[in-house]
């Protein structure tokens, strides 16, 4: 008789893997260990244990256990849920979860100290280290430095033995939190949401609550007490909050600092792999109380996790596209389940999906109707451009050049507000009409004026902007249709030469210290000017930002899905709630060209209400989410004919289900990314199917084969 283990590995394979426990190995649910597979070894958990006896061929022996902190059996628990919800395999949500134990850990510092032994040989500039050194250990350079010698004198005595060197473990960036400490004085809406949460939490169990305030309304202060109430209940808590953007984290994780006294452990793609492996091995033990991240810290093997806070729920970049796919939001409501904890979803512009559980009481909801302080939200007007067109080739309209220049003789800031990146999203030959596009791809290249260079956002790829038409090869005929905020920025400077002008986007702030830097600029007013994408319309807070100007209102709701209207909505909402959030009032100038269209209407009368109720109906009636559930299922391939003939396979093998639609296959709207054609499925639902179940029953039925590759998507937010 045997000991078998069953061993999730973090690869796409179908199921776990069995293998024999050696004798002495001491394992439980939740170790990682390390596995032969092939000719290599993999970490993997253990996801059960069984006695067992040999069946027809000998199980390979796992090689040992790995000495870094379990995955807890919520965590275990949530992985294998999440893959069930994705129709995948468990291996893709567990290499998320172990993407931090596998990153290097921080080296230890090297420090000198004093080894009571005197020099053979003493010098003035020795003995002034050595002085210094009996304060105790130091980095060498600061020792020097202090000494005010150089780094050769403390060589020297660290080779004469009257310094040691000493190797100490890095320390970690975030302590304790200080619960004593003051808040900010809330309002009467804010005490009575703050109440509402606090008494959420003493209740204990899962607990779920919208947080539904208009931009400025303090939302963040409001869960920040209910993240203290949190820590305080349980000494042992540990509290997680997802923000969709890595320009966000930096705000929040200095406002938790200043809260609680001290940083909270920051998550997410720009973090280096040693603090990586370092807030994962805390998170894992306990140590590191509370959590700013993106998405894919949901997937944390927190100890006791306690509350989960979702800032800005309604944001797409909740919803992962690409390898394994998730919505973040959905997700953190389940952990929170698991864990039979609390969660909070805070937004100005709530999601349909969670507007409609707040109706119905699946959610408390928690209503700021007014600005904190003395601000109010700022008046807005649409600036109809079929009236007031800009200029020939120029995106202001003359309205809104007017509303600048009144707001740069103030002394105040603008933003001015376009969803798209770089200079022109999309360069033609006039002489033969060629579009650019990537190879391979259906995307078009969009020209980024700054490094000359055309560059398929969807791929990666990029090639300097050529001087001939690639297609046809005339010289100079490449011309630049529509604007990005390259674009915008130079006519800006045209307009405002003495103004001060940035752009914020994902191409000019790379990393999280790019978007702190500029946000503090922006903050303490050395902008006058920003031009700006989504990276800026929302969570921050300009104190002398009086003007909004929304150039191109209309992008959201061309070539639309089923959330256009609603995205649009959100996102606009949230551009134009960057104004007047002190005491100075603000404004905002909608540029449209369609300011009768309901989303415009909205917007202008600043009737969020209204246009959910329309929108709720329209759903209702189509049977679409919140009322409905929507899968997607994209089948690519290189071969045409092969991935022609594997879609009507697919399609002849869909179960028969009531209350389950089945659309398709058609060309998908991008029908070729990357040399592979592309098919879609949408499947729609009733509520109260088990969509998942569902796909994953029909992903059984087919196996792909040679390149022919098949993706679902879960309540897919991208329809191309």
């Amino acid at each position: 008789m045997s000991r078998i283990a069953s061993v999730l590995l973090p690869l796409p394979l179908p199921e776990a893997f069995d293998y024999e426990a050696p004798d002495g190995l001491e394992l439980a649910v939740g170790d990682q260990v390390a596995a032969p597979l092939g000719g290599r070894l993999v970490t993997g958990v253990v996801t059960g244990l069984r006695e067992g006896v040999g069946g027809n061929r000998p199980l390979k022996p796992l090689v040992g256990r790995l000495d870094v902190p379990p995955l807890g059996p919520s965590t275990l628990e949530f992985v294998q849920w999440a893959a069930r919800y994705a129709a995948d395999v468990a291996g893709l949500p567990l290499a998320i979860a172990l993407r931090g134990a596998r990153a290097p850990p921080p080296r230890p510092d090297r420090m000198v100290a004093a080894t009571g032994r005197p020099p053979t040989r003493s010098t003035p500039a020795r003995t002034r280290v050595l002085e210094a050194a009996a304060a105790g250990p130091a980095m060498p350079a600061d020792l020097a430095r202090r000494a005010g010698v150089s780094a050769a004198v403390v060589r020297g005595l660290i080779d004469d033995g009257a310094l040691e060197l000493r190797l100490t473990p890095a320390p970690e960036p975030f302590g304790p939190p200080d619960l004593d400490l003051p808040a900010p004085p809330l309002n009467v809406s804010q005490a009575a949401a703050a109440a509402a949460l606090k008494a959420m939490i003493a209740e204990g169990g899962f607990q779920a609550a919208l947080l539904d305030g208009v931009t400025g309304s303090g939302k963040t202060e409001v869960y920040l007490e209910a993240v203290r109430a949190a820590l305080a209940a349980d000494p042992a808590a540990q509290v997680l909050v997802l923000l969709p953007e890595i320009a966000l984290t930096q705000a929040l994780i200095a406002r938790v600092t200043e809260r609680f006294g001290g940083a909270p452990g920051e998550w997410h793609s720009g973090v280096a792999p040693p603090h990586r492996r370092q807030v994962w091995d805390a998170v894992a033990e306990g140590r590191c109380r509370v959590v700013v991240g993106a998405r894919s810290a949901l997937f944390l093997p927190f100890r006791r996790l306690s509350l989960v806070v979702v800032d800005e729920e309604h944001d797409t970049s909740f919803k992962q596209e690409e390898g394994f796919i998730y919505q973040a939001r959905d997700l953190a409501v389940v952990r929170a389940k698991i864990e039979e904890a609390s969660v909070i979803l805070a937004s100005a512009t709530p999601s349909l999906e969670s507007l409609r559980n707040a109706e119905t009481g699946r959610y408390r909801w928690l209503r700021l109707s007014d600005r904190h302080g003395e601000a109010r939200l700022p008046d807005i007007r649409l600036v109809d451009l079929r009236q007031a067109p800009p200029e020939t080739g120029r995106w202001i309209s003359p309205p809104l050049a007017e509303a600048m220049a009144e707001t740069l003789a103030a002394g105040e800031q603008t933003l001015l507000f376009l969803n798209r990146r770089g200079y022109a999203p999309l360069v033609l030959c006039k002489a033969c009409g060629q579009k650019l596009t990537a190879p391979d791809t259906d995307s078009w290249l969009v020209e980024h004026r700054y490094t000359n260079r055309l560059v398929c956002h969807l791929t990666g790829f990029s090639m300097p902007r050529p001087t001939h038409c690639p297609h046809c090869g005339a010289a100079d005929s490449l011309v630049s249709i529509g604007p990005g905020v390259e674009r915008l920025e130079e006519e800006a400077r045209l307009l405002f030469p003495e103004a001060r002008i940035a752009v914020f986007s994902s191409d000019t702030v790379r990393s999280a210290t790019d978007a702190r830097v500029l946000v503090e600029t922006m903050e303490t007013g050395g902008i006058d000017i920003l031009v700006a994408t989504q990276a800026a319309a929302k969570g921050h807070n300009f104190p002398n930002l009086t003007l909004v100007g929304v150039i191109d209102a209309d992008l959201g709701l061309r070539g639309g899905d089923l959330r256009a209207a609603e995205r649009t909505f959100q996102l606009l909402a949230q551009a134009t709630g960057r104004a007047g959030r002190r005491d100075r009032p603000g404004r905002a100038l909608i540029q449209t060209w369609a300011p009768e269209h309901p989303v415009m209407q909205a917007l202008r009368a600043q009737d969020r209400d209204a246009f959910v109720r329309t929108e709720l109906d329209e759903r209702e009636i189509a049977g679409l989410p919140p009322f409905g559930r929507l899968a997607a299922v994209i089948v690519s391939g290189r071969d045409p004919e092969a991935l022609e003939a594997f879609a009507r396979e697919m399609a002849a093998s869909a179960p028969n289900a009531e209350g389950v639609e089945v659309y398709g296959p058609a060309d998908a709207p991008l029908a070729l990314v990357r040399g592979r054609r592309r098919k879609r499925f949408l499947v729609r639902a009733d509520r109260q199917v088990d969509l998942s179940g569902y796909m994953g029953a029909w992903r059984a039925r087919v196996k792909p084969r040679g390149s022919i590759r098949v993706t679902v998507d879960i309540d897919p937010y991208s329809f191309f």
